[in-house]
């Protein structure tokens, strides 16, 4: 079993590794890791608990079930002896095909048994779910965690392996720290990954969320809520001042303001110099899209 264990290839060996090693060796040097497909009935199959993926689109599992109870279960599970029980095995790879199996009401599954270690199911779980696209933000920062906690992972390693920037992981990694609300609405589906790292740094952080929630904010909305929400006071100040202007504003400068708003599409607001004939004239734009456009038409009109 030593031997077994130096000889490992460590994080980043992946389920396509795993899968390669499924059909028999022709050899017949480790029968152990290379054991055909074999079928087990479906109440001795465990779901794996340490799974990093928490939650099954029902759409998306009934369309498999209905497949399963026409064509059945075509690619078998990857399974491993349960560490607490002899007559159990726990699911390594293939969650969703059992449940899918199980609403279809078959008896029997198709798997590869495997001896694997605590960090080889985890692993193998994590990388499944991710080339699948399968695990929401919180998810897949929870996976990443135990990695590093269990295993005692690093950031680098762990985006080496898994072919992820390490920026990627850090930042996923800063969703743990929301409140379980917040991390609830994204693992729903009502917030996005974008939504949440802007919600990271903020201290009114739920409450927010069920504003943006609420209101249908897009990121970059969200990123402006919650800089209004880290600056209250700068904000207000910002606004009073804006309105003092306005108000200040004789109704030829309002209405040239109001027409080249129209003009443009976009927020315009024009501050003459007290006293002078200088002043400014400010253009507000709220996407890259719209800056894009303002570029083109000064480019145009030059």
């Amino acid at each position: 079993m030593s031997e077994r264990k130096e000889q490992r290839r460590g994080l980043g060996r992946g389920l396509s590794a795993l899968m390669a090693d499924i059909e028999p060796n022709s050899q017949g040097a480790d029968t152990e890791a290379a054991r055909p497909a074999r079928t087990l009935p479906i109440e001795h199959l465990v779901p794996n608990p340490d799974q990093p993926r928490r939650h099954f689109d029902a759409d998306s599992l009934e369309d498999l079930t209905n497949s399963i109870r026409s064509k059945g279960v075509i690619q078998p599970l990857i399974v491993r002896p349960s560490p607490n029980s002899n007559t159990t095995f726990e699911i390594v790879a293939g969650e969703r095909r059992w449940r899918a199996a199980q609403a279809a009401g078959l008896h029997e599954l198709p798997v590869v048994l495997r001896d694997l270690s605590d960090e080889d199911v985890l692993e193998i779980a994590i990388i499944e779910n991710i080339q699948r696209a399968d695990l929401n933000a919180i998810e897949e920062a929870a996976g990443y965690e135990q990695l590093m906690s269990r295993f005692g992972h690093t950031q680098e390693k762990l985006a080496q392996a898994l072919g992820k920037s390490r920026s990627h992981i850090a930042n996923l990694l800063r969703l743990l720290n929301l409140p379980d609300a917040v991390k609830t609405m994204v693992q729903d589906g009502k917030l996005s990954a974008g939504h949440a790292r802007a919600l990271v740094t903020a201290p009114n952080a739920e409450t927010l969320a069920s504003d943006i929630v609420r209101r249908g904010l897009s990121v970059r909305e969200t990123e402006k809520l919650v800089k209004s929400a880290l600056n209250p006071e700068k904000e207000t100040v910002r606004k009073e001042t804006t309105k003092s202007h306005q108000d200040e504003k004789d109704a030829d400068t309002k209405a040239l303001e109001a027409d080249l708003s129209a003009a443009l599409g976009m927020k315009v607001a024009i501050n003459h110099d007290p006293g002078k004939e200088s002043g400014s004239l400010t253009v507000s734009y709220d996407t890259l899209e719209d800056l894009d456009a303002l570029c083109m038409v000064l480019s145009a009109t030059g």
